[in-house]
């Protein structure tokens, strides 16, 4: 999730980028709120994703949230599944001492849940006991006697990672896709007391990124597996930068652009995210996800813990309404998958308010936003079907 947005940044390497593909100007580079443009045509994928991050629904069940779809209780999982969603999403915390949740046990309780549905399984790392961001990417508390030792960092991470999927495998529970990293816009695995902005070591980002990477390929390559490497990033307008340094550091050995797009800290507006898609997909020759994306129903607030997805989240056209949100996640994935992308998953659209508490306060920082009616029962939303309806218009294009 994103919490704070980092400034769009490294004009020279915008502009670098926008030549190459684009033929632009410096002048049209400098307006940052402005889209790179590419021809406009469809490109279906071959395969799509409809999906939502459930991380939070065990908490929530624990905290006596119930969901009601047409008045009846209904488990959460199964209220997705049936809604058409064919992909989960999970994250995994290092070793969060400030929550129950978020941990290997936890995980393998909603990979369970997903397995059981047929879902296809996205397993989240975030490296940190805690969230990481574009702000924040704090290193694990147990690794950071080894946050000047590089080479040792990275066997650490690598060790780790192979460690966790030989574990799910061994209760058959191995993800179909791994992120390496959440929101990585930062430089990973830093001191939360020195942690920096702007410019990134990418000699120190990428072997341990690529340490990362390379330990699902040994997996896969050991057990016969094929679990897809995602690398994620906030706002489209920040993955055109970062993927090309990346690559320029020699982070290429992977499947997948993640990518979070909030039309709140982002200066693409809905219609122009197509564009940035094909541009990723063309350039860089990988696959597009939007792994994380959001659109309040309500500006209503129904417990104590402030929204952070307020007016200031709002498109034109789309009002904060049942239907508005609806229609914005219709429009916003078919602007993805006739683009080529392929799929969208809904950041925690069951992240009901509930009387337990977070870092910031008691309730949800989500409820305006969720899937779910907080005030009437968490009777289910419109925008559940929205699984169903852009599936449908998938097969039948």
């Amino acid at each position: 999730m994103l919490l704070a947005q980092l400034p769009v940044k490294k004009y020279i390497a915008l502009l670098a980028i926008c030549s190459l593909m684009l033929g632009c100007s410096g002048a049209a580079v400098q307006q940052s709120a402005k889209s790179i443009q590419v021809a406009a045509t469809h490109s279906k994928p071959a395969r799509f994703f409809a999906g939502a991050d459930l991380s939070y629904v065990n908490e929530m069940e624990d905290c006596g949230a119930t969901y009601r779809v047409n008045g009846v209780i209904t488990d959460p999982y199964q209220a997705f599944a049936d809604a058409g969603a064919n992909l989960v999403r999970v994250r995994l915390w290092h070793n969060a001492t400030w929550t129950e949740y978020s941990d290997f046990a936890d995980v393998k309780k909603t990979i369970r849940k997903a397995k059981q549905n047929n879902q296809t399984v996205l397993l989240d790392f975030h490296y940190s006991d805690t969230w990481a961001d574009p702000e924040k990417q704090f290193i694990p508390a147990a690794w950071e006697h080894m946050v000047d030792d590089t080479p040792a960092l990275a066997q650490a991470l690598a060790q780790y990672t192979t460690d966790v999927l030989e574990k799910l495998q061994a209760e058959n529970l191995l993800p179909d896709m791994v992120q390496v990293g959440n929101e990585t816009n930062a430089e990973v695995l830093q001191l939360e007391a020195h942690m920096k902005h702007g410019e990134i070591d990418w000699q120190r980002n990428a072997v341990l990124l690529n340490s990362g990477l390379a330990a699902v390929a040994e997996f896969n390559q050991n057990n016969s597996t094929h679990i897809e490497r995602v690398l994620h990033i906030a706002q489209p307008e920040n993955a055109l930068w970062w993927f090309d340094d990346a690559a320029q550091a020699g982070i290429t050995d992977f499947e997948i652009i993640g990518l979070s797009y909030y039309a709140k800290w982002s200066t693409y507006k809905l219609d122009s995210i197509g564009e940035a898609i094909r541009t990723l997909r063309t350039s860089f020759n990988k696959d597009v996800l939007v792994v994380e994306t959001s659109y309040p129903w309500t500006m209503q607030n129904f417990d104590q813990a402030n929204n952070v997805l307020d007016a200031t989240s709002l498109q034109q056209g789309y009002p904060a309404t049942a239907e508005g949100q609806k229609k914005y996640m219709m429009d916003l994935a078919k602007q993805i998958m006739y683009a080529g992308g392929i799929g969208i998953a809904y950041w925690e659209p069951a992240w009901v308010s509930t009387p337990c508490k977070t870092l910031w306060g008691t309730g949800s920082h989500w409820e305006n936003a969720v899937f779910f009616d907080s005030g009437n029962n968490n009777e289910a939303l419109p925008a559940l079907s929205f699984y169903t309806d852009i599936m449908a218009l998938y097969k039948q294009d």
